[in-house]
């Protein structure tokens, strides 16, 4: 079971408020290729608006990126107004248990999203955490 993630979905945006509350969770790591930006560092549309309705409901969202290209997820983070953790190294435990301590909240309360069942599934199941599986966008 610890390659399957808890949902798929298509992508971020089916995330809603009520997904969040059914299931106790107050935060998300979101990954970043393929799942925010496609092959052509185009952000998803309508991403900034749902990240915007998530926060403003409470919801704390980082980026959790396995990218050692810090300008890349930057870009991404100060776009959508979200912290983020570059060179995660998932599905290793070290950048998960970094993100809880910057959303200051238990692997209970957290879902982890992205495209990859062998990081961010992997890693978000062996820390306990929620997870979300989307399709990659390209």
């Amino acid at each position: 079971m610890i390659f399957y993630p808890d949902i798929y979905l298509n992508n971020v945006k089916e995330i809603t408020i009520e997904l969040l509350k059914k299931n106790n969770i107050k935060g998300l790591l979101l990954d970043v290729d393929n799942t925010l930006i496609d092959f052509d560092l185009k952000i998803l549309e309508g991403a900034k608006k749902w990240c915007e309705a998530l926060k403003s409901k409470g919801i704390k969202i980082c980026i959790l990126s396995n990218t050692n290209k810090i300008e890349k997820v930057k870009k991404v983070a100060n776009e959508l107004e979200l912290q983020y953790i570059n060179f995660a190294k998932k599905p290793f435990k070290k950048g998960f248990k970094k993100a809880m301590v910057l959303l200051e909240l238990d692997a209970k309360n957290i879902a982890t999203v992205g495209d990859q069942i062998m990081t961010d599934v992997l890693g978000g199941n062996r820390m306990g955490m929620f997870t979300i599986l989307t399709k990659p966008l390209r």
